[in-house]
């Protein structure tokens, strides 16, 4: 079997498990999308259209673990984003006007992609280590996004455009998926058709190597941190579109967990190298679906956690090797011990 395929088996078999646990739960309508009011419905597209921030999230930080880094900043920075959005919005008075909307998305996501940038700056240049970098951020930019908001949480008016970005839907699809999945069409083919997904992969496999080889690894290391961000920000846009406000607080809060686990039950491992971002998205819809799963199998919300535990550490067994090894061993046919060949016999003299 292709490596690529042997490596997303498992989770596809884990999202599989889950589908028929909720088709045998609520019935088959789980996962037969309706079109109401000319826009494609049913719980299964929900969850897609709900997934859509941690999509987004998880696709940049893929590109980041696959340079052997971390980022702990992006529920902040997702809140920074909608902050700078919505803040800038509520303060004129047509809340309609599309050059407004324009200029509310560009900014937050300039703003988002160099608060990126400066992360993989401090990592790249500055010898920081990721998680150390990144969860100075993690702290402060909640802070922030308070400063950005005056403490308060600025509500758009459902009329304003901007809300399309979340509510919409184009050709019945919701704009969420149509969001995540550009995004994701684009980050695929710019590392699987250019030399950039070599670049990384050869980045985080052996970063020394890479560099004395003429690779510019801090270079790569900051595009993949302003990706990150950037992918960060437009999530946060996206919530707080959905909304109809942006939460400082609680606006992308302990989402970049659930990113990482994404990642990770995608197979891409932390220690950097090779990515898989088709994994991720399957470790998405995964994490999403579990989410329904738990209520839909009637287990109380506090479940959510301990579920994404068990999940976790069921992919991370069923992808290891030397674990499917030892639970086969006793299965094996034993091989057969060949007898001794016959010493020939010396002729006496």
């Amino acid at each position: 079997m292709n490596p690529y395929a042997k490596r997303l088996m498992w989770p596809v078999l884990i999202l599989v498990a889950l589908i028929v646990v909720n088709i045998a739960a609520t019935g088959i309508d789980f996962i037969v999308p309706s079109v109401n009011d000319g826009r494609l419905g049913g719980a299964f597209v929900n969850i897609l259209r709900r997934s859509a921030p941690l999509m987004l999230i998880a696709l940049g930080m893929t590109l980041v673990i696959a340079t052997k880094g971390i980022d702990l900043s992006v529920g902040a920075v997702y809140a920074i984003g909608a902050a700078i959005a919505c803040q800038m919005i509520i303060g004129q008075e047509d809340q309609s006007a599309a050059g407004l909307i324009f200029s509310a998305v560009a900014l937050a996501l300039i703003v988002t992609a160099v608060i990126g940038a400066w992360n993989g700056t401090m990592v790249a240049y500055f010898g920081i280590q990721p998680i150390v970098a990144t969860l100075i951020l993690m702290i402060a930019g909640r802070g922030i996004a308070q400063l950005i908001t005056g403490g308060q949480i600025p509500k758009v008016q459902d009329s304003s455009p901007f809300t399309q970005i979340g509510r919409g839907e184009i050709l019945t699809i919701p704009v969420p998926i149509w969001i995540a999945a550009l995004v994701f069409v684009a980050i695929a083919l710019l590392t699987r058709k250019t030399a950039l997904g070599l670049l990384l992969e050869s980045v985080g496999g052996n970063p020394e190597a890479s560099r004395l080889a003429g690779i510019r690894s801090k270079g790569i290391t900051v595009l993949v941190y302003l990706v990150c961000g950037l992918c960060a920000g437009l999530a946060g846009l996206i919530g707080a579109a959905n909304l109809g406000s942006a939460d400082a607080n609680n606006g992308g809060l302990w989402i970049e967990l659930d990113a990482i686990l994404a990642v990770v039950i995608g197979g891409t491992a932390l220690l950097g190298g090779r990515f898989y971002l088709l994994g991720t998205v399957i470790g998405v819809v995964i994490i999403g679906t579990l989410d329904d799963t738990i209520i839909n199998v009637g287990l109380s919300s506090q479940w959510q956690f301990t579920a994404k535990a068990i999940v976790v550490f069921a992919v991370a067994l069923l992808q290891s090797s030397e674990f499917r090894g030892w639970i086969l061993k006793p299965f094996k046919p034993k091989p057969e011990i060949a007898a001794p060949a016959p010493a020939e016999e010396v002729p006496a003299k």
